[in-house]
């Protein structure tokens, strides 16, 4: 019961962002049912430069990171934190999430004006990029969102920051750098409704090769953003990995592979599959489908790889902080699995 009051406690942690059901924007194209019309041109600036002033919605960015391209102390530092449950993450501790992959993701309004574009998060946190023909700062004071200065090519604006503090991540699962990171992001408005970001991480002191990821966020239009705002830390989490193996109990091999096969449902609105299976006698799971918009792996550096449950009862597992519990009727035919995240408790079904 110890893990699952943990995950109790993870629970009140962050809240779910929201946004206005309904609030008719004036002035932009229409379809002829009087939909916004997403594919109509991009809007343009005086000066002719793409407008990128709106609000902004997108999920999670998946980043293909290459585990080998990480310095040795940058993978014994992600094991630590992992080890300890991502406790330390600065959004977990009511912090910026400065360069993080996730921070690419979310409800964000653009303001833009001749000579500076303002990213606006629904955390309440905000970025100012410089667009006044200044260049990156050589000796930046460390902060929590960097230092910003952008550049026109052609119709893409082109974003430099440096100056982030060595508290912020580049991963939600614990992928570390130093203050000699450089972030490098592109944005094209590709047409009224849709956004086109690429991310590149450079730090030759945490990696060996430069990586990134794209995604694309859309033009929430019609609506309004709700601020989000971390009223517990989390200071309030107990337990570590060690201290969840030692409440480990054994489970028969056979019970193991009762559970193996595929769980589909729902998770923050999407769809969501996971695949169970038996792997050199541990039972494990994976995100194998749909919004598959989380990475999974000894570091947490891979989407897709999967992670080892360990047993705490018959029917109950953990998985790095997530309970698992898997659901047996009176036939003793397993129906669903039950996962307890911080965002709620999901059920997800077992699929033929």
């Amino acid at each position: 019961m110890k893990r699952l009051i943990f995950l109790l406690l993870v629970l009140d942690t962050i809240p779910v962002s929201a946004q206005w059901l309904d609030r008719p924007w004036p002035n932009i194209p229409r379809t002829a049912e009087g939909a916004p019309d997403l594919e109509a041109p991009t809007p343009r600036t005086a000066d002719g430069k793409p407008d990128f002033t709106g609000l902004w919605n997108g999920p999670p960015p998946v980043a293909d990171l290459d585990p080998a391209i990480l310095r040795p102390w940058v993978v014994e530092l992600a094991n630590e934190r992992q080890r300890n449950f991502y406790k330390d993450r600065p959004f977990f501790r009511c912090l910026p999430n400065g360069p993080e992959t996730e921070n690419s993701g979310g409800w964000k309004r653009f303001v833009q004006t001749s000579d500076m574009l303002i990213i606006l998060d629904d955390d309440l946190t905000h970025r100012v990029v410089h667009m006044d023909g200044r260049e990156l700062e050589a000796d930046p004071f460390p902060s929590w969102t960097g230092y910003s200065v952008g550049h026109w090519d052609g119709d893409t604006l082109v974003v430099e920051s440096n100056g982030y503090n060595e508290e912020t991540w580049v991963g939600r699962y614990g992928v570390s750098h130093t203050e000699n990171l450089v972030v490098t992001e592109r944005y094209t408005r590709t047409d009224f409704g849709h956004l086109q970001v690429g991310v590149m991480f450079s730090d030759p002191e945490a990696f060996t090769d430069d990586w990134g990821y794209g995604s694309v966020m859309t033009l929430a239009a019609d609506t309004e953003m709700l601020e989000l705002v971390c009223e517990r830390t989390s200071d309030d989490w107990t337990g570590t990995v060690s201290g969840t193996e030692a409440n480990r109990v054994d489970v028969p091999i056979e019970t193991l592979q009762t559970y193996e096969g595929q769980y589909r449902g729902f998770y923050m609105g999407k769809f969501r599959t996971y695949e169970i299976t038996v792997i050199d006698g541990e039972l494990t799971a994976a995100v194998v489908g749909d919004y598959d918009a989380i990475g999974l792996g000894a570091a947490g550096l891979e989407k897709g790889v999967p992670r080892v449950l360990i047993p705490l009862s018959q029917t109950l597992f953990d998985g790095l902080g997530l309970g698992y519990r898997f659901i047996v009727n009176e036939a003793g035919d397993v129906e669903s699995v039950h996962i307890t995240h911080v965002s709620g408790d999901f059920v997800y079904t077992r699929l033929p």
